[in-house]
């Protein structure tokens, strides 16, 4: 019996941990077997629809720990979205051989077969074997860090985030990278980190490059550079990341206390709009496809009813039938747009409607019915202003005024 108890308990708390593959490609392009792992959210396999991002981290032997330290944590407070994550092995010499390149600052020799491993193997294999989202990051450190900023020497650039940390740049990088910058149309977050303890060189390159990036005009991407006090060219790192994280994915966090009480209560209308156009935000900007919080539902719901803002609860309402179908959310905004506005008929009919619909939370069917219930011996509020009209007082006409001898 005791044994059965831990084998439950065992395979129960195994499904809060990440899965990790080892993986190897016979790449054509390298000439050679090269190893990665592939990290798996700890839901992937229960959440058989659902599509996850791809983060690429090269020096994968030192950097993944804190990588995925980081996500874990942020994807458990749900802010931060679940990633799969592909770590890199690049043992020893081999990141100086992958990174390589020529006097003119471009990739040569086993450097550019290395760019093309990652763009026409590696990704393709990833993306073919496992449930992705076209949202791709890659994440590198000093000589990585410089290498990743190759990609954005292309046209369409195949990564959309850049984590370049204490990078090292190949010749002339701190200037292409930002005309680069300056043209690329597709959404592109950039970020940086040096430590304030670095090598003085690999400071100054990244100065100039924050200089020439911060003099783009009308900027279409997200860009943020940070220099990290009293850190070395190592320290640098485990602070960094939640810092580059976090700023690519600024948006996807639930509602919270702050942007409640100092963004959406404080607007005179569009509350509905405001959840709407937060989720499409994240789908254009992100690329990331995530269905609306139910706790940003009773966030907005919260703002409507405290504004008294009550017609919005129809919006609200369509929303949630779009995102929600077949659950009792959207016939529970609706219900309660009726009961505000003192239609309590419509919002007692509108209540019981929830028998056909799949409970969502707490709006279960017996809620629903307890909601119906107390509504019942209400009467609409215009029927009751209507009972409520004094009667006019004798001797008087109905308009108050006084009758005229004859009148009845």
């Amino acid at each position: 019996m005791r044994t059965a108890l831990l084998l439950l308990l065992f395979s129960i708390t195994s499904i809060g941990f990440s899965q990790t593959f080892r993986e190897t490609i016979e790449s054509k392009k390298l000439g050679e077997a090269r190893e990665f792992n592939v990290v798996l959210p700890p839901g992937y396999e229960q959440n058989v629809d659902k599509k996850y991002p791809v983060l690429v981290i090269l020096d994968g032997e030192y950097l993944a720990s804190p990588f995925t330290g980081i996500l874990k944590y942020g994807a458990y407070w749900d802010d931060l979205p679940e990633m799969i994550v592909v770590s890199v092995f690049q043992n020893g010499d081999k990141r100086f051989q992958d990174s390589e390149f020529d006097e003119a600052g471009l990739p040569s020799g086993t450097g550019a077969n290395f760019f093309e491993f990652i763009g026409f193997e590696l990704l393709p294999y990833v993306e073919g074997k496992y449930r992705t989202q076209p949202f791709r990051i890659i994440a590198g450190h000093d000589t990585t860090a410089g290498f990743l900023n190759f990609y954005l020497y292309k046209d369409n650039p195949i990564f959309n985030g850049y984590i370049s940390l204490a990078p090292e740049f190949a010749p002339d990088m701190e200037k292409r990278v930002a005309d680069r910058l300056a043209v690329i149309t597709k959404p592109i977050f950039y970020y940086q980190a040096s430590g304030e303890g670095d090598l003085k060189e690999l400071q100054e390159r990244a100065a100039i490059l924050d200089q020439n990036i911060n003099a783009i005009p009308d900027k279409s991407f997200k860009y943020r550079s940070d220099i990290i006090k009293g850190a070395s060219h190592y320290s640098l790192v485990a602070q960094a990341i939640p810092q580059a994280l976090y700023f690519i994915f600024d948006g996807y966090q639930p509602i919270s206390m702050v942007e409640f009480q100092e963004k959406i209560l404080k607007l005179d209308s569009g509350y509905a709009q405001y959840l709407i156009d937060k989720y499409k935000n994240l789908e254009e900007k992100l690329g990331l496809k995530i269905q609306p919080r139910l706790t940003d539902f009773k966030a907005i719901e919260a703002a409507i009813i405290k504004n008294k803002a009550y017609p919005e609860l129809q919006e609200l309402s369509k929303y949630a039938e779009k995102q929600y179908p077949k659950t009792t959310l959207s016939i529970y905004h609706q219900a309660l747009y009726y009961e505000k506005m003192g239609e309590y008929k419509k919002a007692v009919k509108e209540y019981k409607r929830a028998f056909s619909r799949e409970p969502i939370r707490e709006l279960t069917k017996d809620f629903m019915l307890s909601r119906a219930e107390s509504l019942k011996d209400k009467e609409d509020d215009s029927k009751v202003e209507e009972y409520a009209e004094p009667l006019p007082e004798e001797g008087t006409t109905e308009d108050g005024s006084e009758k005229k001898e004859g009148e009845e």
